[in-house]
């Protein structure tokens, strides 16, 4: 059993980790910016607190096997840009003066190769909508994350499409820096539960250190 703390509890991702950690029996302690959206699980702890909030999110972490963070300002939030950029370094920050020992981070698929040399975010299959969210979150891992070395970190970036329907299968496929494509559909496609199975199996047996990997059919 771990005891981890769970940035972004109630989020479409979030959420499904949360379920998987309550499920496999570990101890969850979940920052949220609303309580009242959590299940009641004895588990579960429940904290609102801002991410922002480096002294905080490090206090709240003091002691605990891991930090998963699926922060996300919201698809739909205007500010997901400034906010992206400037929120994630300060969740590593806190998780360093936490003496936490691993950071596991729900990543894009931004920043994934489609073929050599051209990524996700760079081959017009993103729509202008998200782009802002996509780049900044990208941005941070190339130019944050993957220069940190006083953390044992991950970024899990996801297949390009989360299925609308999904289901939990417990089969996929894993990869590093290339988006997976399904080759019966031609398409890069992961159901959230599955994502949510490999987060968790990640943090169960960890196979992946201070680098991004990811996830598809």
């Amino acid at each position: 059993m771990k005891n981890v703390v769970l940035i972004g509890a109630t989020g479409f991702v979030g959420s499904a980790i949360l379920n998987e950690l309550l499920n496999r029996g570990h101890k969850v302690t979940a920052v949220v910016r609303n309580t009242a959206k959590l299940p009641k699980n004895d588990n579960l702890t429940a904290v609102q607190e801002d991410v922002a909030n480096i002294d905080a999110i490090a206090k709240i972490a003091e002691g605990k096997d891991a930090i998963i963070s699926a922060y996300n300002p919201g698809w739909a939030n205007p500010e997901i840009g400034r906010l992206t950029t400037e929120n994630y370094p300060k969740i590593v920050e806190a998780a360093k003066k936490s003496g936490v020992g691993r950071l596991l981070i729900v990543g894009g698929a931004g920043t994934l190769y489609v073929k050599p040399g051209l990524r996700v975010v760079d081959s017009g299959a993103i729509p202008a909508e998200i782009m802002d969210g996509v780049r900044t979150l990208g941005n941070f891992y190339l130019n944050v994350l993957t220069k940190e070395n006083d953390i044992d970190w991950v970024f899990f970036s996801p297949a390009g499409a989360f299925d609308e329907k999904g289901a939990r299968t417990g089969k996929f496929r894993l990869g590093k820096d290339d988006l997976i494509v399904d080759e019966a559909t031609g398409t890069s496609h992961i159901s959230v539960e599955d994502y949510a199975v490999a987060m968790v199996d990640e943090l169960e047996k960890p196979a992946h250190h201070k680098e991004r990997f990811t996830i598809g059919y």
